[in-house]
């Protein structure tokens, strides 16, 4: 192949030398210098394939006028003896340059049409006229990438730097890509442009460059972000981009990210496209303005867990033989996409080196659960859970139920994947719950303890801060939590659910319609999510019985009794917290629930620090009266005798 490509950089070479002689004579004939070379030597031939310039001039249309005015202003760059015939005919050492009016005057078949801002040379850049006194007069520079691109050096258009990229073909197509591709390639080469949509960011990227290249275009990207506001830059940037096309061969791919939908790119990206004359792939997911565009939409499908597996035992290599079936587990939690697999398989290729097997897979979750958590993290908190079943004390019947939803995350790859539930019900598969109860009476906690034990990450989001009074904002606002947290399936906590839900079935006015689509919308988004979506309330009663039969779990959280209350308070110091002559059992007479508990708890181990002493009942009512006061509300008679 390299033999091919310097055969044919010679031969160009020679085929460009031998077009600028006939010009060069024309110039010698004006300046009345001798040629130096014989006026009747016949051309040096170039057929298979064609020259650089011939490609040219038939791409973009050249006259023979328009062609030996290029070919002057190449020469002038080119040969030093173009310059010296210029200068002669100038009468003037100085001007060295070539001008439309010399070409007029010397070169054959001249017509002045050639000097329009509409024909070839002026239209795609390919001369540029300098500052003069007149457009006849100007001095004339052939564009730098023109140059380049007629003396078959590789190069690139510097006024698409930074903005327009040149791809590299994908190391290898993920199979589960390779029917949408295909798909993709065909509408390609039948003219039409496409819109990938996807979760992943990176298999767009790499089904967009892999669907250009099978329909014979060399890929390039852009991002819809960067493309210029003003319409003369804008303008600029289109045309230089087709004419980049036109000599590369090259299809774009144009990166539209869903955060973007809202921004100039929206308005600007239509504009774009309708000046841009070439293949075009659009990568988006859920960019509202492209709905307008004539495209044809290929969703990319997400990879099985087998298929995920099989990409992780590539990446890792003989060290997936020692995760003793780790792999399974991992390739149903975490949707990561190749890139990401990729990269945690180097990770964990290098730790295999010098860690055991069981560690080896701790680190494995670990990283994935780092991959994975990227997106969702810049939506919602992130809980580092800690607390275990030991530190939930609650009834009987609650914590059975707890389990419960434990063994359902736990065994969702046994009953979906290799029992077939999810081959044959498409609806009801996801694990949604409610959490209802007063304040402090342990929902949080309850979430931290099932993601500490299934070594899952669960953000706490703020639903109320989600809905929106504009129509439609609230579903897209749900929508990229749902989408963000799909690669790690991690534990989503809604607290405030009393934003959105009500009795509300009854529809009154527009508002309560526009409500009861936002609310089936979670619900319907919490029934496919493929981890646990858990809702808080503090008010059940507030949720109509409907939405209620929609959910799998409904956990009651009660207010703590008094032997509750007495576990809670064995249980709330750190075994490190010095303390002395406490009284559970006396403590539990305090009516308060088990997140006061741990506030008062705290409060007073902080008073017994700055005294260095150990934590005493004195440090307790210290720290309770504070408590009451900011719930405003004292301490009763009964309370006030834990410390008589």
């Amino acid at each position: 192949m390299n033999m091919q490509v310097d055969d044919w950089r010679a031969a160009n070479r020679d085929a460009l030398v031998a077009a600028l002689q006939p010009v060069h004579l024309a110039l010698c004939r004006a300046a009345r210098l001798e040629p130096p070379f014989d006026p009747g030597q016949p051309p040096v031939p170039l057929t298979e394939p064609p020259s650089a310039l011939e490609t040219l001039c038939l791409l973009f249309g050249l006259t023979a006028f328009e062609r030996s005015v290029l070919l002057l202003c190449a020469g002038v760059e080119l040969d030093g003896r173009f310059a010296e015939a210029c200068s002669l005919i100038h009468r003037d050492p100085k001007r060295t340059a070539p001008t439309f009016g010399l070409a007029l005057a010397t070169l054959p078949n001249a017509h002045w049409s050639a000097l329009t801002r509409d024909r070839p040379l002026r239209y795609w850049r390919m001369i540029e006229p300098m500052p003069g006194e007149s457009l006849a007069g100007s001095p004339l520079r052939i564009d730098e990438r023109v140059l380049h691109y007629l003396t078959g050096v590789e190069s690139s258009d510097e006024r698409l730097a930074g903005i327009v990229h040149p791809v590299a073909p994908p190391a290898r197509l993920p199979p589960w890509l390779v029917d949408a591709v295909e798909r993709a390639a065909h509408a390609l080469q039948a003219g039409e442009r496409i819109m990938l949509t996807g979760h992943w960011a990176h298999d767009r990227e790499t089904a967009a460059s892999a669907a250009l290249l099978a329909a014979g275009f060399s890929p390039f990207r852009l991002r819809a972000a960067d493309l210029p506001a003003q319409p003369a830059e804008r303008e600029t940037l289109v045309r230089h981009w087709n004419r980049e096309a036109m000599l590369t061969g090259g299809g774009l791919h144009i990166q539209m990210e869903t955060t973007e939908a809202g921004g100039d790119a929206a308005r600007l990206l239509p504009l774009f496209l309708s000046r841009a004359g070439t293949p075009i792939v659009l990568d988006g997911d859920g960019f509202g303005p492209t709905d307008a565009l004539p495209v044809i939409r290929i969703a990319l499908p997400a990879p099985t867990p087998t298929e995920r597996r099989k990409a992780w035992d590539n990446s890792l290599g003989p060290a997936a033989a020692r995760m003793n079936g780790a792999l399974d587990a991992i390739a149903d939690q975490f949707r990561l996409d190749t890139s990401s697999i990729h990269a945690a398989g180097l990770a964990l290729r290098r730790l295999a080196e010098t860690t055991a097997d069981d560690t080896l897979e701790r680190e494995a979750w670990r990283i994935c659960r780092e991959h994975a958590r990227r997106s969702m993290e810049q939506l919602a908190r992130r809980i580092e859970p800690k607390a275990n079943w030991d530190d939930l004390v609650l009834p009987e019947a609650q914590m059975r139920v707890l389990h419960q939803v434990a063994v359902h995350l736990r065994q969702r790859a046994t009953v979906h994947e290799k029992w077939g539930f999810a081959e044959k019900y498409a609806r009801g598969l996801g694990l949604s719950a409610l959490f209802s109860g007063a304040s402090g009476t342990g929902k949080t906690m309850a979430a931290e303890v099932l993601a500490h034990t299934l070594g899952l990450d669960v953000f706490q989001i703020d639903l109320a801060g989600l809905v929106s009074k504009y129509i439609g904002e609230t579903e897209k606002n749900l929508k990229r939590v749902f989408d963000a947290a799909e690669d790690s399936g991690a534990i989503l906590l809604f607290d405030e659910a009393d934003a959105l839900f009500g009795k509300r079935t009854e529809i009154k006015d527009s508002h309560d319609r526009y409500a009861n689509l936002e609310v089936s919308y979670l619900l319907q988004r919490m029934e496919a999510y493929r981890g646990l979506a858990i809702l808080t309330t503090n008010m059940r009663q507030a949720i109509d019985a409907a939405f209620l039969r929609r959910l799998r779990f409904v956990v009651e959280f009660p207010f703590p009794d008094a032997a509750h209350r007495a576990r809670i308070w064995r249980g709330v110091f750190p075994a490190g917290t010095p303390t002395a002559g406490l009284d559970p059992d006396r403590l539990a007479h305090l009516n308060i629930s088990g997140g006061i508990i741990r506030n008062i708890a705290m409060h007073a181990a902080f008073l017994a620090a700055d005294e260095a002493g150990p934590v005493r009942m004195s440090h307790l009512l210290d720290a309770a009266r504070t408590e009451y006061a900011k719930l405003e509300r004292p301490l009763g008679s009964t309370e006030r005798e834990v410390w008589q």
